[in-house]
């Protein structure tokens, strides 16, 4: 019953539909780069008007997403900004209360100086990050940051 977005399908829409099954078990599959993947049959059903998917034929490579999570107005940050905190930083809370979820810290470019903040991460996928706690949004975070930067340390936006 998940949400799933059907892209680069050969159409110019992203097409709608919900997930009705995942198949239990795997099977290999060659790439055309000699790579053996992993792959797993999907079933979804299609909730786009029919005549905006047509050209979809049987059989067709479809790039997908299925939505697994969706929270409104939720703070997000590129993964490539979020990094683990060493145990027992972060003001982990030891019986396990909602501070103990912030094991993980992003810099924030802050006035030109770096700054050191701890987040709780409600989920996380390949390239996004749900901040639940520590980030307020539009607060400027650094991605990828280097070994050389640290709390106070004199810091300069450029573009990527």
């Amino acid at each position: 019953g998940s949400r799933v977005m059907i892209e680069r399908w050969g159409g110019p829409a992203t097409l709608e539909g919900r997930l009705r099954r995942i198949e239990p078990a795997a099977f290999t599959r060659v790439s055309a780069l000699g790579v053996e993947e992993q792959r797993v049959r999907v079933l979804i059903d299609i909730t786009t008007p029919p005549p905006q998917w047509q050209a979809l034929g049987d059989g067709y490579r479809v790039g997908v997403r299925i939505v697994t999570l969706s929270q409104a107005r939720a703070v997000q940050v590129p993964v490539s900004a979020v990094f683990p905190l060493p145990a027992g930083a972060g003001g982990g809370d030891p019986d396990g209360g909602a501070a103990a979820a912030a094991r993980h810290a992003v810099f924030l470019a802050d006035g030109g100086r770096a700054r050191q903040v701890a987040v709780a991460l409600g989920a996380r996928n390949g390239s996004t990050a749900w901040i639940q706690s520590g980030l307020t949004p539009g607060q400027q975070v650094i991605v990828y940051p280097p070994a050389t930067v640290r709390d106070g340390v004199r810091v300069k936006a450029r573009k990527v």
